[in-house]
């Protein structure tokens, strides 16, 4: 099995086993299971093959309907902080070519951390991952989800709750077993 062959099978099983199996995302089964989700491994090194490869990801899902959604592994990404100013580099993009209000971006990291949280908080485990994780969605179609979907705003709150009763320990042994 090639390096983003392991790379992609990787993410996969983290979707399954952790977005899915933990119902963090109540929307990921149904594409998942219809084989909706588009993943790609991205190995760009600078700003311009980054930007290259995100515009064709775009063009991708503008040409491709039945694709929902798709996730950018980028592997090259060594830090949380260089992680970040690339997902900031692809929100540019989608802001500068008028397409955010088609497209929107979530983002996920083996080592997530958001802004208000320790470290430590397992809470953090809502958005980590096997591999630094850019996800594409269509903005029409979450927005049709959450309509039909009950108190959609509760979802990031029971993660959270879920994240801090499951454990670091617990969430760092199933992170870990997605990598094996």
């Amino acid at each position: 099995m090639s390096a983003e062959s392991s790379m992609i099978s990787q993410t996969q099983l983290w979707l399954e086993r952790l977005v899915i199996g933990l119902n963090l995302c109540p929307f990921a089964h149904r594409e998942f299971a219809q084989q909706r989700i588009r993943f790609t491994v991205d190995n760009s090194a600078d700003d311009n093959a980054v930007y290259d490869r995100f515009c064709t990801e775009i063009g991708y899902l503008m040409a491709h309907p039945d694709t929902s959604t798709t996730l950018i592994i980028w592997p090259t990404v060594a830090t949380f902080e260089s992680f970040l100013n690339r997902v900031g580099l692809a929100e540019q993009i989608l802001n500068t070519h008028g397409w955010a209000t088609e497209f929107q971006l979530a983002h996920f990291h083996p080592n997530y951390c958001f802004a208000d949280s320790e470290e430590q908080d397992p809470a953090n485990y809502t958005n980590r991952s096997p591999w630094p994780l850019l996800h594409i969605l269509r903005s029409e179609q979450m927005e049709k989800v959450l309509a039909r979907y009950p108190k959609p705003e509760q979802i990031p709150l029971n993660n959270i709750e879920l994240m801090r009763k499951l454990g670091n320990a617990e969430l760092a042994a199933q992170l870990k077993a997605c990598r094996s």
